[in-house]
């Protein structure tokens, strides 16, 4: 994938290629969004998880993978990692946006100290690392990360994690608009469909970020 012409809409069919990326360590975190012990649990119903079935494959061997590669990367290099998951402080979830109480696939009660809401132990943090807890799709809208990335001096957000039209989608605009550079790693992300994932990616693309590879990051990196 050459991420300087794929995943491009409408819009930017025709624009130049853009210049090249330098990242700056200590300017630089990479953020993992809402990779949780619940969103591996299989359906109980054969036919439904037969429907979900390529995600499951894509996690376990595209997205966990690829992205504990990629803290590791991180963490040898200065780049500070960050981690948000969805989870709620009142085990009745009366702390939740509206969003995660409308019924359906989006409602989601996952108390703080629930197992199924922690982070999958493969791309779990480490030693200090930061974790924020949150009950918005964006990882910005409803914690204190912008606060946290502007104390730490973070200019480049390298972004992480599912559901790329979701969670992952929401956090990339609340972070351009706070006028983050913003990385969106396609193969360390993924939807509930694999049409799901690129149409999103291809939306946000070179508007709110830049869609790059895992392999394409690792050599943004300057001294």
């Amino acid at each position: 994938m050459n991420w300087k012409t794929a995943f491009r809409s409408f819009y930017y069919e025709t624009a130049e290629e853009p210049e090249d990326i330098n990242l700056v360590a200590d300017e630089t975190a990479l953020l993992v969004i809402d990779i949780q012990n619940t969103y591996l649990e299989r359906p109980e119903d054969p036919a439904e998880a037969a429907r979900w079935a390529p995600f499951f494959e894509r996690m376990e061997k595209v997205v966990i993978p690829n992205t504990a590669d990629l803290q590791g990367w991180a963490r040898a290099n200065g780049v500070e990692v960050i981690h948000a998951r969805i989870a709620c402080h009142k085990i009745d979830g009366r702390d939740r946006s509206l969003s995660q109480k409308k019924p359906g696939f989006n409602y989601l009660l996952l108390p703080k100290d629930r197992e199924d809401s922690q982070i999958v132990q493969a791309v779990a943090p480490r030693e200090d690392e930061i974790t924020v807890l949150k009950t918005t799709d964006s990882a910005l809208t409803g914690t204190n990360l912008r606060l946290i990335l502007r104390n730490m001096g973070i200019k480049n957000v390298i972004v992480a994690g599912i559901f790329t039209d979701q969670c992952i989608s929401s956090s990339v605009r609340s972070l351009a608009d706070e006028s983050f550079d913003v990385l969106v790693v396609e193969d360390c992300c993924a939807a509930a469909t694999d049409a799901l994932h690129r149409h999103e990616l291809e939306i946000i693309n070179m508007i709110y970020c830049h869609v790059v590879s895992k392999s394409d990051v690792v050599g943004f990196l300057r001294d």
